[in-house]
């Protein structure tokens, strides 16, 4: 039976998958390069252009999230920042995400439940209300933008 202080090797395992699933994003916004106008990296991917400024006139809620990712992995934190407040954030929790799992993987240390209080009702309405704010942020900058 392991001790209090180690992680057993299913936990230690579905660890390093959270290390990886918040590494992805990363290792492919690394690849990519940032489009110059804020928005539309995500067509490097095959993606379609996307169609919401079309129908509404404005960016939609993700608008810059790729762009913004790009940037971000380069260090560019200004103008990820920019280009998507959100995708900034998002960017840089992966990062965190990738890191604290990738800790617990490897040592065995459980330090995830320093985190334990992060996963509640707040935190889910924070994000929500940054993810609008965002958006508010990127149709002052971009207004009438397509992707």
């Amino acid at each position: 039976m392991p001790s209090a202080a180690t992680m057993p090797p299913m936990q230690r395992m579905a660890a390093l998958l959270v290390a990886c699933a918040g590494a992805a994003p990363l290792v492919v916004a690394a690849t990519l390069v940032p489009a110059v106008v804020g928005m539309g990296t995500h067509r490097q991917l095959g993606l379609p252009s996307c169609t919401w400024p079309m129908f509404f006139g404005i960016p939609c809620l993700t608008c810059g999230m790729t762009t913004s990712f790009a940037h971000t992995v380069r260090g560019e934190w200004l103008a990820a920042l920019w280009a998507q407040p959100g995708g900034f954030l998002l960017a840089v929790t992966c990062a965190l995400v990738a890191v604290v799992a990738g800790w617990c993987a490897m040592l065995g240390q459980p330090v995830h439940r320093l985190f334990r209080p992060l996963a509640c009702g707040r935190t889910a309405i924070v994000a929500g209300v940054v993810l609008v704010a965002a958006w508010g942020w990127k149709i002052l900058i971009a207004p009438g933008g397509a992707a």
